[in-house]
């Protein structure tokens, strides 16, 4: 059984303006989704700011959030890293916390080859009983899950059940589709392929414009799933400038300013990320604004 269908939101970390993590905000956040079709709460992952927090935040972060959510849909905690015993000291930590699943990211700036990403990701696997989410995302990590080591880890590892595919590269997901013949779950990692990466198979979507735009994208699958490939479509055309607007800038910046500027929480974002540029904050008003999103 698939950990979700549908839509999960990478769900962004409110921060306060001194750079505390905001809970209240947090907890605000939870039942906006919880509210608004959500299908599942990716937290701690990339457009949550995981890496700009210590392993303490980390964790707590993530108790937060399962306690919020109180069973309500599943929590995909992220816990990747670079190192591997960081990686498997923070997934058994999640587990702990009462996550259901695990978003692992590949090891990045090691670059590890295809016969490293299979033991990092086995090592993980194996110190932990709930089901894991490989995270491929090549152009943040310059480390790229080739289908054949995806399928290989999804035969020979029980709980490596899914992958977020992120490379953009649809041929790619098609040859993965290919090889597993169902063996593991594909989600989009890319707002702007939804459809596309559904027509092979897919299961739903791990989304960045899901913070602001959670129930058509939660539509945009169920439409699909359900047969309305029509319906489907035109939600996905109709979000193409507001999913180009979330990546003006290097996620989570805009994404960020957005749910500020829908007043679903602050915008603050931790060093190295900076505040939007104007002409950035003009895109992403313009896109929220033609997309029907009232900005406060």
């Amino acid at each position: 059984m698939a950990i979700f269908t549908g839509s999960a939101v990478a769900l962004v970390t409110p921060f306060k303006e001194d750079g505390a993590v905001d809970y209240e905000q947090l907890k605000s956040l939870v039942e906006y989704h919880a509210a608004n079709k959500t299908d599942a709460i990716v937290i701690c992952g990339t457009t949550g700011e995981a890496s700009t927090m210590t392993e303490e935040e980390h964790m707590e972060v993530i108790r937060k959030c399962v306690e919020y959510v109180n069973k309500r849909m599943p929590v995909i905690a992220g816990t990747g890293s670079n190192c591997t015993e960081t990686a498997v000291k923070l997934s058994k930590e999640a587990e702990e916390a009462g996550a259901d699943a695990l978003l692992v990211v590949t090891p990045y700036y090691n670059k590890a080859t295809q016969n490293g990403l299979i033991k990092h990701y086995k090592m993980i696997a194996e110190a932990v009983n709930i089901p894991i989410v490989m995270y491929n995302v090549p152009g943040r990590t310059s480390c790229n899950i080739l289908p054949a080591t995806a399928v290989k880890l999804a035969r020979e590892v029980e709980n490596i059940v899914a992958i977020k595919e992120a490379s953009g590269n649809i041929s790619q997901v098609a040859k993965l589709a290919q090889l597993a013949d169902g063996c593991i779950d594909i989600y989009s990692g890319n707002d702007d392929q939804v459809v596309p990466l559904l027509s092979l198979g897919g299961k739903g979507v791990i989304s960045v414009t899901a913070n602001i735009i959670p129930e058509d994208t939660h539509d945009m699958v169920a439409k699909y799933l359900e047969g309305d490939v029509t319906g489907s479509l035109a939600l996905q055309l109709k979000a193409i400038d507001l999913c180009d607007a979330m990546f003006c800038e290097v996620n989570p910046i805009p994404v960020k300013k957005a749910v500020e500027l829908a007043g679903l929480c602050g915008g603050y974002v931790r060093m190295p990320m900076t505040e939007a540029e104007p002409a950035s904050v003009e895109k992403i008003k313009k896109a929220m604004t033609t997309y029907g999103i009232k900005l406060v």
